[in-house]
């Protein structure tokens, strides 16, 4: 049971609470829509990583304070675009905005907030590595920069707005080096799954005070403001317009795997119709899901290709291909 959705506490450690998604409390007459979503397994997301998404969806903070917030925390979004809209460029407190992010998230995060904002870094340089490995173009012209944090202190470094240079970096870099090759994209004779990770990362023991209980889409909604406060327009700009790019991500990976079976789980929409930053909140929840659904999806191929299996998309579940 999740520490952040109501368990008590005192001097024997959190109180035992009943697992929510125990199937064996399933009730026909009065069926939980969260043990529906759990059970489900359309979407080729981590087991770990979906129940983390899950226990903040149906916690106290989603239910509570992030419908009562919101509207709050838009009226402030509003008030920070006028003033960027008069200074653009300053003051620009990038470090300090790193540091609060750390500090908010060590103080009031969910351990599964903390847990999915540290593993969205992994799998965003997984997927790059993988794109950059098999995209036949030098890896020494990709100069990206691998982000793996594993404490809350980690995020200080800069990690934020390095992940979002990465992926711009990654496609100008990239294409630059297809362009003077002349080619497109297309499936190497064999892909390269060796970056894509089956472990989850060893992080953390991640805070569980009594004010940790904040989930991930509160916490998002209330950060996006402030990033949009503490850095120059043009960052946070490059940064929402990067919250869209889950589309361009997995046309590459499709024209690398030769099959485009994956892009029925990306839904963040094409970069070229932008959308107001007014959104990023909701868009970076959909370019979280995008991810962990890309990289659900190579871990299960990487699977098949260890199992001398095709890399099937009619058959993703490990048994005897359709092809024969």
């Amino acid at each position: 049971m999740s520490l952040s959705d109501g368990g008590a506490h005192g001097d024997a450690g959190p109180r035992e609470r009943p697992d929510p998604f125990d199937a064996r409390a399933y009730d026909p007459a009065d069926p939980d829509p969260w043990l529906a979503l759990y059970l489900d397994h359309s979407l080729p997301i981590d087991p770990q990583a979906k129940r983390a998404l899950l226990l903040g969806a149906r916690s106290w903070s989603r239910r509570w304070l992030f419908p009562v917030s919101r509207p709050l925390v838009f009226l402030f979004f509003c008030v920070v675009k006028v003033l960027r809209a008069i200074s653009p460029r300053h003051p620009n407190l990038n470090g300090l905005l790193h540091k609060s992010i750390r500090w908010g998230l060590q103080i009031f995060g969910s351990p599964e907030a903390n847990t999915l904002i540290l593993r969205h870094f992994h799998i965003g340089t997984e997927l790059l590595a993988f794109m950059k490995a098999n995209s036949g173009v030098d890896p020494a012209s990709i100069k990206t920069i691998p982000l793996k944090p594993l404490t809350l202190k980690d995020l200080e470094d800069n990690v934020f707005l390095q992940h979002d240079l990465n992926i711009f970096n990654f496609i100008i870099e990239m294409n630059i080096g297809l362009q003077a090759q002349g080619r497109e994209l297309t499936p190497p004779a064999v892909v390269d799954f060796s970056m894509i990770s089956d472990v989850e990362p060893a992080f953390q023991t991640f805070p569980t005070g009594p004010l940790n209980r904040i989930d991930i889409q509160t916490a998002v909604e209330f950060y996006t403001p402030l990033y949009a406060l503490m850095l120059p327009r043009a960052d946070f700009m490059r940064a929402s317009h990067s919250l869209q790019l889950d589309e361009t991500v997995a046309i590459y990976i499709a024209r690398i795997l030769g099959t485009d079976y994956h892009m029925n789980f990306v839904k963040n929409g094409h970069p070229l119709v932008t959308l107001s930053t007014l959104q990023a909140g909701y868009r970076l929840m959909m370019h979280g899901l995008d991810c962990e659904g890309m990289h659900g999806w190579l871990r299960v191929l990487k699977a098949r290709q260890a199992a001398g299996l095709s890399l099937d998309p009619r058959n993703p579940t490990g048994g005897e291909t359709a092809l024969g």
